[in-house]
């Protein structure tokens, strides 16, 4: 047998427990070459959101970040590995790992990993995850806290260039308000490069937001074209900070701008009107976290 196959019968994309002989089955192994398999089916669906949405799952590419994920404490369902990656001691270990959390592992051609990431040249290792929200009670701010909130991001490489830009300067945490990409899109979590297990994520409409925003402790600064204040003369110390970022094409909403502290502009010198929304809020969350960051690695 393979390091950590178990003969138990097939468990289903979503790695549930099973009872049998009144021994709990953790997981198996299963090698699989067709592309009609049903289970390829269902994980090709993951590349929809209605199908992650009902499955309340995701693929992450890569070993570093499936490794990360499990490290960091989140449910892997399904383990897929290219053949190639058979007795590669890092991929086994992974393996060992999904089955006994009561995963299913699956070894597979190249060309059904090629199908489920719909890449010609896919990473070796796809871990299917069940997804995972903060709620928006449940986020309260403290200390020199920062906080990302996107209205309406439509972009899945802003968002996750956003998710990897707050895990990089210490921000605590991404709200989603209104209608957005889905963090959990196969586009989303490969530009998040990971960190999207490490940084959490919540959602909400626009009045839930407002809501929210009534108890917020700190500083709520948002960038606008009317914007009066350049971004780098407030002092952001000492206190919670909630940074409010328009969409690509409009901007801060009325609504959303008025409840803003300060509204920031950062001042810009050539011909181009506006800046990208990734990299608008990475200058404005590294201005924010100055004071906070030294080049060792960690907060001053």
């Amino acid at each position: 047998g393979r390091p950590g196959a178990v003969d138990v019968a097939v468990l289903a994309l979503g790695g549930e427990m099973s009872e049998r002989d009144g021994h709990r089955v953790v997981g198996q192994v299963k090698e699989v070459t067709s592309l009609a398999n049903p289970l390829v089916k269902d994980l090709k669906a993951l590349a929809l959101k209605k199908f992650r949405d009902q499955q309340n799952a995701f693929l992450a590419e890569g070993l570093k970040l499936v490794i990360d994920a499990l490290d960091l404490g989140w449910t892997i369902r399904t383990l897929v590995f290219a053949k190639a990656g058979k007795g590669n001691p890092a991929v086994e270990k992974v393996a060992a790992r999904t089955v006994a959390a009561g995963g299913l592992v699956l070894e597979v051609s190249e060309k059904v990993l090629s199908a489920i990431t719909r890449r010609d040249n896919p990473q070796m290792v796809v871990g299917v995850f069940a997804q995972r929200w903060t709620a928006l009670k449940d986020v309260r701010p403290k200390g020199n806290d920062v906080w990302v909130a996107l209205d309406r991001v439509r972009d899945p490489g802003n968002l996750g260039t956003i998710i990897r830009t707050a895990d990089a300067v210490g921000a605590k945490g991404v709200i989603l308000v209104g209608e957005t990409t889905d963090p959990f899109s196969v586009e989303t979590v490969r530009a998040t490069m990971g960190s999207v297990f490490a940084v959490p994520v919540s959602k909400t409409d626009a009045a839930g937001f407002l809501q929210w925003r009534k108890g917020f402790p700190g500083l709520v600064v948002g960038t606008h074209l009317k914007g009066a204040v350049d971004y780098r003369s407030i002092d952001y110390g000492a206190r919670p900070v909630l940074l409010l970022m328009g969409n690509e094409q409009q901007g801060l909403p009325e609504e959303l701008a008025g409840t803003c502290d300060r509204l920031l502009r950062i001042p810009q010198a050539g011909r181009a009107d506006s800046l990208n929304l990734a990299v608008a809020t990475g200058v404005a969350l590294y201005e924010i976290r100055r004071k906070a960051l030294t080049l060792d690695g960690g907060p001053s």
